[in-house]
């Protein structure tokens, strides 16, 4: 187990935080965060740090050889790189999978390794990799320092559940960064809102989509099978989005400036309008390294196709060793095809769109969630066909819907529209030249700071009389 939420929030990271603001030195900053983030993932992963320090000193050493010699021996170090690293991955992550799936097909019986997952090897060995073949592209300096390439895949706040941050995006920062106190102040914020997200809306509408996804296939209905998918679709987005937001406060705090992982995915108009906002680091990692290299969209349309597939199969098989999230990442693949090749479906009236986006996502999460596509197969079923709507069978449903969790459905679902914007237009109404409506701001963000103060006091009590805390993308 990795620190719990309570233990993180009141006691690493003060400790951590004051102690770097007092080090003298970009140095000494330097050297507390790579032995913060190295206990932090010590004290779950206590064998599995060996690990993260090999992929450190492999990538390192991989890009430093990648820099030099004729283009094949470059060409060679890149590709053996890449071939352990994904080696690596496979063997702790999919292995069992593998086997599982050859004695399913061919009716053997091999022994089924049990290896343990380490937390975030899904995370950090993209972000090597990333560094790695940046070197090769020449779109990044190589970094001699070793030290500084360990802050870079080690550091705490995205370590385990992302971001997946490029070398590039940090470098300076890590050789040469200085503490605003309003990018202090701001990153507190966000890291407050993205707690709130995870404890108070995520954690609630989680619970009962674990009720309803482990209830009996004969206790579901239309009614309570939509409650299941939506209370999931929210649950896996707050909780996502919430460690993202986490992340960038947490990185503001530090001096880093970490990409958005989201915008607004839930207002997304069609399905590549979704992938555009939704996990962006991977969506983009996926393209800049995969989707690319294969060929993108420059061989025609059958080739685009198979590439988009290869894509999102592999984006599947990244969030999990199961067929069920194979299956999600084709699912997404098709409807991005399809929207290719029958244009007319994102010509229609944005509300139509809109609402066709959100069944589609709504359905591929319900597959994303279950067991197995057996039980994702009952749950679809049930939410399109299951209008018995006896006093028995609408039990389950009935009981889900508590007031906190109305309460807490109404501001789920309001909080992922796209406000965004609006709330743009309102600060440039806002904010002129003259001295009085200034102040008017300062006072609109004084009060948003207080809230933030109270929204984190709401969430250590939360978390103080709460077991429930399970981040998803911890698994991945």
């Amino acid at each position: 187990m990795i620190f719990s939420s309570l233990t993180f929030v009141c006691i690493f990271l003060p400790v951590v935080f004051l102690l770097y603001c007092i080090m003298p030195s970009l140095r000494l900053k330097n050297a507390w965060l790579i032995l913060a983030s190295l206990f932090f993932y010590a004290y779950g992963e206590p064998v599995y740090v060996l690990l993260m320090l090999f992929s450190t000193v492999l990538n390192y050493f991989g890009a430093r050889l990648v820099e030099k010699g004729t283009p094949g021996k470059r060409k060679a170090v890149l590709a053996l790189n890449i071939v352990i690293n994904l080696g690596m991955l496979c063997v702790f992550k999919y292995s069992g999978f593998i086997v599982e799936s050859i004695n399913s097909a061919f009716n053997t019986d091999i022994h089924v390794p049990d290896i343990r997952l380490p937390i975030g090897i899904s995370f950090f060995t993209f972000q090597a990799l990333s560094y790695v073949i940046d070197v090769y592209m020449q779109r990044v300096e190589v970094q001699k320092n070793i030290f500084r390439v360990l802050l870079y895949i080690s550091f705490f706040p995205q370590l385990i559940a992302g971001p997946i941050v490029k070398y590039r995006d940090i470098n300076e920062a890590i050789n040469d960064r200085k503490q605003d106190p309003g990018a202090v102040a701001r990153g507190f914020r966000r890291f407050t809102c993205g707690l709130a997200k995870k404890v108070l809306i995520a954690n609630t509408v989680g619970q009962v989509a674990d009720v309803i996804f482990t209830a009996d296939a004969g206790s579901l209905n239309v009614v309570t099978a939509w409650i299941g998918a939506i209370a999931y679709m929210l649950q896996i987005y707050y909780d996502f989005s919430g460690y993202s937001d986490m992340a960038i406060g947490l990185g503001q705090m530090f001096g880093f400036n970490i990409k958005e992982n989201f915008r607004y995915p839930y207002g997304a108009s069609c399905m590549q309008d979704f992938w555009r906002r939704w996990h962006i680091s991977l969506s983009t990692w996926f393209k800049e390294y995969l989707y690319i290299p294969l060929g993108g969209n420059r061989r025609g349309k059958a080739r685009t196709a198979l590439n988009r597939l290869i894509v999102f199969f592999c984006t599947g098989l990244w969030h999990g060793a199961s067929w069920t999230f194979v299956i999600w990442g084709l699912y997404h693949g098709f409807f991005l095809i399809l929207e290719e090749y029958i244009p007319f479906v994102r010509k229609l009236p944005k509300l139509i769109t809109r609402i066709y986006t959100l069944i589609v996502v709504c359905v591929g999460f319900v597959i994303f969630r279950s067991d197995d596509m057996g039980q994702a197969i009952n749950v679809v079923t049930q939410m399109f066909t299951g209008f018995n709507l006896s006093p028995q069978a609408m039990s389950l449903g009935v009981q889900m819907l508590t007031p906190f969790f109305m309460v807490i459905l109404v501001a789920a679902i309001i909080g992922a529209a796209p406000i965004s914007s609006v709330a743009d237009k309102i600060r440039d109404n806002i904010m002129d030249d003259t001295k009085e409506v200034s102040k008017k701001w300062v006072a609109v963000d004084i009060i948003l700071y207080v809230m933030s103060v109270i929204l984190l006091s709401w969430c250590v009590l939360r978390l103080s009389g709460s077991s429930y805390n399970p981040f998803i993308y911890f698994r991945f």
